[in-house]
């Protein structure tokens, strides 16, 4: 019996990109535990759950104590939400109070109320 080893690989890579499709990672950058800080995130865990329920992941990085983290990832300002997956990578500065923007920028359609 032959067995197609490239193949196999094909079609486990295929899998696993089905098994991603519509699955988000993301990264919040905050400065800290201040206000705006705690606001971000609570705003994008909310918004997130709303939407996203169990297709999401959500790295929250203290600028404070990973300040290398931010220059690798061109961050400027905090609080700052990186889509890193599904592509195109985008990136949304604020503290996410603004449902429709934030939605706009992870290309989620808005629930019919």
């Amino acid at each position: 019996m032959n067995y197609d080893f490239e193949q196999s690989i094909e079609d486990f890579e295929e899998a696993v990109r089905k098994a991603h499709e519509g699955f988000y990672q993301l990264r919040l950058y905050v400065s800290g535990s201040s206000p705006r800080s705690s606001k971000a995130v609570a705003n994008i865990t909310s918004i997130c759950e709303e939407y996203l329920a169990g297709r999401y992941v959500l790295e929250v990085v203290d600028l404070y104590q990973q300040p290398d983290l931010a220059s690798g990832a061109n961050v400027l300002a905090a609080p700052t939400l990186v889509k890193e997956q599904p592509q195109p990578v985008r990136r949304l500065v604020g503290d996410m109070s603004d449902e429709d923007r934030v939605l706009i920028s992870l290309n989620i359609t808005r629930k019919e109320a």
